[in-house]
């Protein structure tokens, strides 16, 4: 896939040029959490204005996730190659491991949740976006026009998994893109090699042969099966866990109008007593 939609590192070093002046269609907020159903909810824009950005290209391509929460052990290797492949600054994440403690002493163990952008297939940001920035790409990959990005922020009030921050520096939106620059010469998303338990899959789901649609396939014959994490919201994601992980620390995993944040490793949170 080519980057013809604006390179977020071009536009960081690039960052003192005025963002381009766009008109933005005018959306309300009363609070409400939308639903991908609700093509009326007060913060999604008129359908013809979103309905061709949330068709992926006809490549024949379903690109998504598997993460097998049994194997991760929280070494957050994932998060900080990600934070070095993207350029992401200090105190803002695209991907992050969400941990909890559970059981009682002697019995006790701790979770972990890695958790990124689900690259729904009825994506609600794309829905709320009032510049058109947000659309599909190759695979169905969610992805930002950063020469579009007015940065209004409305994606980040209706993303049921919290997975979308605003650049404190280019004020734009910025969220998991799979890595599109390195998927398109054939590689991985940069956390998936970097993680020594082999707990992240990525690939092709239409394709059975793949390392995704394998482990997936692998894991539903387990006692512990496949989930997906609020699956009630209707966004249909595409990304399946396997493990207690997902249902135990899903409470802690960020909501509508939240971000991934420093707090989820604060010492605080190291004792089940403590809420999220």
């Amino acid at each position: 896939m080519s980057e013809p939609n604006g390179n977020r590192r071009e536009f960081l070093r690039n960052t003192t040029a005025a963002a381009a002046s766009l008109p933005i269609i005018a959306t309300a907020n009363d609070g409400e959490q939308p639903t991908a159903d609700d093509a009326q909810h007060p913060l999604f824009q008129p359908q013809e204005f979103w309905q061709d950005r949330i068709q992926p290209p006809d490549d024949g391509q379903r690109l998504g996730w598997f993460v097998d929460t049994r194997r991760c052990f929280g070494c957050h290797g994932c998060e900080v190659s990600c934070k070095s492949e993207n350029d992401v600054p200090l105190g803002n994440y695209i991907r992050q491991t969400i941990y909890k403690d559970t059981g009682e002493h002697p019995q006790v163990a701790r979770l972990f949740l890695p958790m990124s952008c689900q690259h729904c297939e009825d994506a609600p940001c794309i829905k709320a976006c009032p510049c058109g920035a947000l659309h599909k790409e190759a695979g169905g990959t969610v992805a930002i026009d950063y020469n579009t990005c007015c940065g209004h922020g409305t994606c980040v009030e209706v993303c049921p998994y919290g997975a979308i921050y605003l650049d404190p520096v280019a004020k734009q939106a910025v969220k998991c893109h799979n890595c599109y620059h390195r998927t398109e010469q054939g590689m991985e998303p940069a956390c998936v090699p970097t993680c020594p338990s082999q707990a992240l899959y990525f690939g092709d789901l239409n394709n059975p042969e793949s390392s995704v649609s394998k482990a997936i396939a692998d894991a539903e014959q387990t006692d512990d099966g496949v989930t997906q994490l609020r699956s009630e919201k209707g966004t249909k994601p595409r990304m399946w866990f396997t493990g207690q992980a997902a249902v135990e620390v899903e409470e802690r995993v960020p909501r509508e109008n939240e971000s991934y944040s420093p707090e989820a490793y604060d010492i605080y949170n190291w004792g089940d007593k403590q809420d999220r």
